[in-house]
C-alpha cells in the first residue's frame, strides 16, 4: 500500500484521452410491445410501455476504458430474472435477496442466508464497487495490466455468467438445477414474451438465463459520486478537489498515499494483481483462493475489491468481520497479521506486517473520503429496481 507511481497514473489518464466514450451515435438495442404483449407483462411486472434504455456513457476521466453497448431486451430480462424468486429452489430468495440496490447491490449481514435458512460462506460482494463490469473486469482499464478479473472472492468465475450460474445451482444459495429451473420457467407467458423479446424465439435455456443476467449487471454504471466529478475537473487524483472539503481531500492525500497500490487511483481501473493476502489472521479457518487451488502459497489469499459505494456496503472482508469502515481502518492502523503469504506491500522493509499508524484525524478523514465514492443516482435509478408489482 505504498504510494503509486504517478508518472505512470499520468501517462495512462493522457494516453486514454485520446480515445473517446461510447458515442451518442452508437447503435443500442430496442424492443417494443404489442398491446397484447404488454397486457400480459403488466399483469406481473411493473415495467413501462416503451422499452427501458441501457445505454450509457463513461465520464472522461475514464477515456479509453471498455464500454459496452447493451442489448436492452436482454437487460431487461436480466433484471426480470434477478429479482425473480423462482431461481431458487422454495421460491424464498432471489439474486436481489442478497444483493439490495439500496446498498450498492450488497447485503447488510456478514453472511447471507440461502434459500433454506442457512447461512453463506462468505460476505456477499457488492455488485456496484466497480465503475461497470466490462471497463474494470475484463482488460478496459487505462493501464491495461489486469485482463480477466475473476468473480466471487476466490475469484472461481470468470464471468459473470458463470457466476450466476454457480449462484443458482449453489446448494447453500439457491439450490436450484439450471434443468429444473428452465422446466419452471417454461410456458409462462410474460417470460415467454421477455425470452422472445431477447432472443428472436421464446426458447428458454440455462445459457439463456445466464445471459440475460450477465447482460443486466453489465448495464450497471455507477461513475456520478462526488469523486468522479472532482477527478473529471483535474484529471488528476492526486490534487485537492474544488468540490471536496479539507477533511476529504486530506482523507483522498492519505489514501493515494497509502492504499492506491492496491486499490487503484480512479476506483475504475485494476493494478497489477486482483487478490491478496491482507492480514487478516496468522492461521485462516477459510483459506480463499487456497482452497481452490490447493497451493499454500495461495492460502488467506482474496479477491481485492473496488471501493466505489463501500460507504453503503457493511460489512466487510469476506466473512463480514469488520462492521464499519472504522473498523477496516483500525485494521490497516494496528491490527495486519504476520503470514507467509502477506502481500508485499503490506510488509516493512524488516518483512514484519507494516503500522500505518492513523491517528484519529486520519481515520475520519479517510471515512470522509470513502463516503464521497458513494453514488446516490445510481442506487435510486428505477432501471435497475424491482419490477415486480
Amino acid at each position: 500500500m505504498n504510494t503509486f507511481p504517478r508518472i505512470v497514473l499520468l501517462s495512462a489518464l493522457i494516453a486514454g484521452s485520446l480515445s473517446s466514450c461510447l458515442k451518442d451515435e452508437e447503435v443500442t438495442y430496442t424492443q417494443t410491445y404489442s398491446p397484447s404483449e404488454y397486457a400480459v407483462l403488466r399483469q406481473t411486472l411493473n415495467l413501462p410501455e416503451e422499452q427501458i434504455s441501457y445505454r450509457f456513457q463513461l465520464p472522461p476521466h475514464m477515456a479509453g476504458a471498455a464500454a459496452p453497448v447493451i442489448h436492452n431486451a436482454k437487460a431487461t430480462l436480466g433484471r426480470v430474472l434477478f429479482y425473480d424468486k423462482q431461481l431458487s429452489r422454495t421460491q424464498t430468495v432471489s439474486c436481489a435477496s442478497c444483493h439490495k440496490q439500496e446498498l450498492a447491490f450488497s447485503d447488510d449481514k456478514a453472511l447471507s442466508e440461502g434459500f433454506d435458512g442457512r447461512l453463506t460462506r462468505r460476505n456477499s460482494l457488492a455488485l456496484a464497487t466497480a465503475a461497470n463490469f466490462v471497463s474494470s473486469y475484463e482488460g478496459g482499464s487505462s493501464f491495461g495490466n489486469v485482463a480477466g478479473i475473476g468473480f466471487f472472492w476466490d475469484e472461481r468465475a470468470s464471468s459473470i455468467s458463470e457466476q450466476s450460474h454457480l449462484t443458482i445451482e449453489d446448494e447453500i444459495e439457491m439450490g436450484m438445477k439450471m434443468s429444473d429451473l428452465v422446466a419452471r420457467l417454461n410456458g409462462q407467458e410474460h417470460y415467454e414474451i421477455l425470452f422472445a423479446k431477447a432472443f428472436g424465439d421464446a426458447q428458454i435455456s440455462g445459457d439463456r438465463v445466464t445471459e440475460a443476467l450477465q447482460e443486466f449487471l453489465n448495464a450497471f454504471v455507477s461513475t456520478k459520486s462526488r469523486f468522479d466529478d472532482g477527478l473529471n475537473r483535474t484529471r488528476d487524483p492526486f490534487t485537492d478537489f474544488s468540490n471536496y472539503s479539507q477533511l476529504e481531500n486530506r482523507g483522498k492525500s492519505l489514501f493515494m498515499a497509502n492504499c492506491s497500490s492496491c486499490h487503484g487511483t480512479d476506483m475504475s481501473s485494476p493494478v497489477f494483481i486482483s487478490m491478496a493476502n491482507n492480514g487478516l489472521d496468522q492461521s485462516y479457518a477459510d483459506n480463499g483462493l487456497g482452497e481452490r487451488t490447493l497451493s499454500p502459497s495461495d492460502n488467506g489469499v482474496f479477491k481485492i475489491p473496488f471501493l466505489r459505494n463501500i460507504a453503503l456496503t457493511a460489512p466487510y472482508m469476506h466473512d463480514g468481520r469488520f462492521a464499519t469502515l472504522e473498523e477496516v481502518i483500525d485494521h490497516y492502523s494496528q491490527g495486519i497479521k504476520s503470514h507467509l503469504n502477506l502481500d508485499h506491500r503490506l510488509r516493512a522493509p524488516n518483512g514484519t506486517p507494516v503500522r500505518f499508524n492513523f491517528s484519529s484525524a486520519d481515520k475520519a478523514a479517510l471515512v470522509a473520503f470513502l463516503e464521497s465514492l458513494t453514488d446516490q443516482e445510481f442506487i435510486t435509478d428505477h432501471r435497475f429496481s424491482d419490477p415486480f408489482q
